[in-house]
Formats: structure tokens, sequence, C-alpha cells
């Protein structure tokens, strides 16, 4: 890890530690406490929407702004979202009170960890760019995803669901301070702009460049595929596990250790991808290998029970390649050298995406098709995906190609 870089990323890991502890249990406990199960998936698709817009604009304003004011501003809209949706919304139970304070919520985290993402790919020199894009992807999910769910584990019994969530601030106030403030990178790097006009007409190449580089558009469609099926599972699973006979303690420590392995495959498939390509990386090991272990979740417990070692390690595979794609984030600017911040924001749009398309997924279908069918369908997404890489080559990559080609017809 480099060391200029280091508080930033201990910064992302608190504050997605704070943002994320409720994901493994908030959406049961808001069925316990009055609401449907199609309920909960409209919030967290509302929720994932506004996640989506700001993700987008993550990385063009990162570039126009400077990644420190446009993360103070995600900071900001967290901890207005989180004080209004606890005072407010969860007492209530009323949806027209949740939705818009949740979603204020979910304004600030993309804001803040996907600006940061931008200045990694200005920081970082080419031949480190998968290795550094890997320590974020082990930052960010290791705080959402990881930490928030064993610090749930164990703090929901002595807190309470409320208190745990009020605690929430206490983490991205830390982290806040840490990747803001303390950072030792001016990102006096960034994009610089000579009139408002260009600054203008650079933000709408956030949404331009999708279709000016076609590859770059594929990018977003497959990164929106790769964490839809994980942030969907939050939406029903854990209704299902403990329907199978887990506790709510158990199944919280499986999708801790999904995300454990996640966190540390981000770090070894980003230093994979360096080696063997990206693509491949991508294609083989996310896509293909998702596809298989999505299932997995639900017909070895459905098949076994509620064996909790059997399950254990299907989720730590599951997790593993879902970091498989993280080779993406150093793939697409690469397709755009010089408008990376616009390529990165088709980027994190689809990292953004993915938590409207997993929970919206649920939310239309779980009715008729039920847990197996939702499965069934994130993976065939996850075959979608790897079908799409086979267009997502570098330049370099395409001349290669074609050379062989021409040989081999010659």
């Amino acid at each position: 890890m480099d060391s200029k870089m280091a508080l930033g990323y201990l910064g992302v890991l608190l504050f997605m530690m704070g943002d994320g502890l409720e994901l493994g249990w908030l959406s049961s406990y808001l069925i316990d406490n009055g609401l449907t199960v199609q309920q909960s998936a409209l919030l967290f698709s509302v929720y994932g929407f506004a996640v989506a817009i700001a993700a987008w604009l993550s990385g063009v304003l990162a570039e126009v702004l400077g990644p420190r004011k446009v993360m103070t501003l995600g900071f900001i809209l967290f901890v207005t979202g989180t004080i209004v949706f606890l005072t407010v919304g969860i007492p209530t139970m009323n949806l027209a009170v949740m939705i818009p304070t949740y979603s204020l919520r979910g304004l600030g985290y993309p804001l803040f960890a996907y600006s940061f993402l931008v200045w990694l790919t200005y920081y970082a020199p080419t031949e480190k760019l998968g290795t550094a894009v890997g320590w974020f992807w082990v930052a960010f999910a290791g705080g959402l995803n990881v930490l928030g769910a064993y610090y749930s584990s164990f703090a929901l019994p002595y807190l309470g669901e409320m208190k745990a969530l009020w605690s929430a601030l206490i983490f991205a106030t830390i982290g806040a301070v840490l990747a803001i403030y303390l950072n030792k990178d001016d990102g006096s790097n960034r994009k610089k702009f000579e009139s408002k006009a260009d600054m203008f007409k650079y933000i709408s190449k956030g949404i331009t460049i999708a279709f000016e580089r076609p590859k770059v558009g594929i990018g977003g469609i497959v990164r929106t595929i790769n964490t839809a099926g994980a942030y969907g599972l939050v939406v029903f699973l854990p209704a299902f596990m403990m329907d199978v006979g887990f506790t709510r303690s158990e199944w919280l420590q499986i999708y801790g250790a999904l995300w454990t392995s996640n966190v540390i495959f981000n770090l070894i498939w980003g230093v994979v991808g360096d080696r063997i390509g990206w693509r491949n990386t991508v294609m083989w090991f996310g896509g293909i290998g998702c596809a298989v272990f999505i299932m997995a979740l639900y017909y070895v417990p459905y098949l076994l029970g509620p064996n909790y070692a059997a399950t254990l390690v299907v989720a730590i595979c599951f997790g593993a390649c879902v970091a498989a794609f993280v080779p993406l984030s150093a793939l697409l600017p690469s397709l755009a050298p010089e408008n990376r911040g616009a390529a990165m924001s088709i980027l994190n749009l689809g990292a953004g995406l993915s938590t409207f398309v997993g929970p919206a997924i649920v939310g239309l279908f779980i009715g008729t098709v039920g847990t197996v069918g939702i499965l069934w369908i994130y993976s065939g997404l996850y075959i979608v995906s790897s079908i799409l890489m086979i267009f997502v080559t570098l330049p370099k990559q395409q001349q290669a190609s074609d050379q062989a080609a021409n040989v081999a017809t010659t």
C-alpha cells in the first residue's frame, strides 16, 4: 500500500463500516416491524437509485470540484440523511417518510468513496493501478460488508437495533476526518478546466462517453451485474436462511465471511489481473464463478439444512468471485485515458445501479418465482456479464488479436 494514501484507505474503511453496519439485518428488522417484503424491496430499490445517481456524479464532480470537496459533501449528506431517517423515518414506519430520508443517506457514500477512487486513478501509475484499486476495494468492502456485519453481530444483542444504527455516525465521522483532512496527497494532479462552460461540458461527458467509447458502456453494464446479486441477497436471503434453521447471528457471520473473502480477494485479483489480464480475470473468475456459487447459496442449505460449515464455504467462494470484477476499475479508465473521470463515472454508475437493480429484481419477481427463481435470474445475469467481457478489450489487446487473426488467415 502506498504510504501517501494509507490514511485515505483507512478513512474509506471506517466510513463504509458506518454506512454498511445495517445491511445484513435492516430488511428483516423492518419486515418484523410492519413492512412487507415488497415494501422493503421498494425502500432498498429507491435507495439504490439514489446511490446510482450519486455514484455517476462522483466521477465528474471529483474532477470539477476536486475529490476533497465532493467527499465532504458526501459526508454531510450521509449524516443528514441518517439523523432524519432515525428520528422520523423508522419511528413512524411510514414509507412516505422512510424512502426520501433513507435515499438522502444513500447519496452520501458514493460521493465520498467513489470520489476517492477517482483520486486514486490519477495518483497511481498505470503499472500499479490494478493493485491500487484492489486496495481501495479492500477498504470499501471491508468496511461496508465485513466489519459492519461482524460489528452488528456482536453489537445488536447489547445495543439493540436503533442504538447500533446511531453508532454509524461515529465510524463515518472518524473515517471522514482521516480520508478528507489527514490524507497526505493534495490531489493537485486532477483535471484542470479553463472555464465554467468547459466544466459543464465535461460533466455531460459522464454520460456521452458510454456512447463515444462503447467498451466503456459495456463495462458499466458488467459492473452493474457484478454486485446486483450480492446486494439483492440482503432483501430476501436472511429470511430464507432463518427458515432453514440458521439464527440471525449465524447468518450475519456467514454474510460477514462472504465479504471477508471478498476483501481478501479484492487485493488478490487486483494483482492477478495485472499479470494474467484484467479482462480474463473478470470474465472467468468473476462472471462464471459468481453464476455457479450464487446458486450454491440456495441449494447447499436447501439440501443439507442449517449446515454452518458447508454454507460458510459456499459464501466464501461467492465472495471471492464477486471480487474478481475488481480489474474493471483499472480497465475502464485505461479505455479512455484522456477522460478517466468520465470513464469512472460510468463505472461508478454501474456500481450504484447494482444497489437498485438487485433489490428491484426481488420486488418484481419474488412473488412469482420465489427465492430459487430470483437466484436463477442473478446466475443468468452473471453468465451475460462474462459474455459481454469478450468485447471489452484494451487497444493493445485488440491490436494483438487482429495481428493473430491476420497471421492465421495468411
